[in-house]
């Protein structure tokens, strides 16, 4: 492991057992062979259409799912099939955040209480006195008021309750927490201010964050480095700037080509993908996107491709990747 690295998975795939309606069991694989690594104080977003895996991979790399193969480092400890018991030292370093914070909390519970909680579960602090000074403290660093320890969920806006679920998760002093579509929810100005928010606490705390979002725009202004997922694969991970500004996988060029209300940026392919993703019941042959893809041959229907380094840290899956 290097030394700057906090998270480190390795080909680790996630699948859910259902049936037909004739009885035939069947897996859906929502994480299929996915490998990568996050630094110390570093960003690394996520994005994809919806349903190819992307909240399912932020629920395994910290142990909420256990993988059904490959492995999780964390600070280098291996914690890919360690028990609740022992696994448990490792879940303050490793908080949440959902899309919908109203869901996460307790509609019966005071916000003070809610973000408290953590700090009882894990004996943070005995004193009663101190934790709510504690939480005011969190409050206030989140940009809410001390006043606001006393009153309930629905009281506050949309904004205003992922605030609240910020400050739980930052309650523990966390070193990786896991943003799952955090901000789509909220309006473009509520989304603005809470991923400054977010950044603010990242350099105050040294966090590091997955960002798992399908707003490509809102990725590139947070993250310092991106995944492109696709049907449970990695298909590219960079740099930002080289992600964005010069993509070589088709895939990444289509989901750049189509944010609405944009023009195509310079270097990059207008290219429509065909016909709607396959199932997850049975993984294609090959390439993911063979099927929907104008650039495949023969091969990308045949062979997976590698996920290869195309220089400067910045890797691709593709038997013919654009930019070349």
């Amino acid at each position: 492991m290097k030394e700057e690295e906090l998270l480190r998975i390795e080909n680790v795939t996630k699948f859910f057992k259902t049936s037909t309606t004739w009885g035939k069991p069947l897996r859906v694989y929502a994480v299929n062979g996915v490998s990568f690594f996050i630094r110390k104080g570093e960003t690394l977003g996520l994005v994809g259409e919806s349903g190819c895996g992307k909240s399912t991979l932020g629920r395994t790399v910290i142990r909420l799912y256990v993988p059904d193969n490959g492995e999780i480092f964390f600070k280098g400890i291996d914690i890919t099939h360690l028990s609740e018991r022992k696994l448990r030292p490792y879940r303050k370093n490793m908080q949440i955040i959902f899309q919908d914070p109203f869901s996460s909390l307790n509609p019966r519970i005071r916000v003070g209480k809610a973000i408290e909680e953590p700090l009882v579960i894990h004996h943070i602090e005995r004193d009663p006195v101190k934790r709510k000074e504690i939480v005011i403290s969190l409050l206030q660093q989140v940009g809410l008021q001390a006043d606001d320890y006393y009153r309930y969920p629905h009281e506050f806006s949309g904004g205003g309750r992922q605030r609240i679920a910020i400050a739980r998760a930052i309650a523990l002093k966390p070193q990786l927490v896991v943003a799952d579509e955090a901000v789509s929810a909220l309006d473009v100005s509520i989304q603005a201010q809470v991923l400054n928010l977010l950044l603010d606490l990242q350099k105050k705390y040294n966090l590091s964050y997955l960002f798992i979002s399908h707003d490509l725009r809102v990725v590139s202004k947070i993250s310092d480095r991106v995944a492109v997922m696709y049907l449970g694969k990695i298909m590219e991970i960079g740099r930002v700037k080289d992600v964005f500004e010069k993509p070589y996988h088709p895939y990444s060029h289509a989901l750049l080509s189509a944010v609405p209300g944009e023009e195509i940026p310079h270097g990059i392919v207008e290219v429509k993908l065909e016909g709607d993703p396959p199932g997850p019941y049975s993984p294609p042959k090959g390439c993911p996107l063979a099927q929907r893809c104008p650039f495949a041959t023969d091969e990308c229907f045949k062979i997976e491709p590698p996920l290869e380094d195309v220089g400067n840290d910045h890797h691709v899956a593709c038997h013919h990747p654009l930019n070349v």
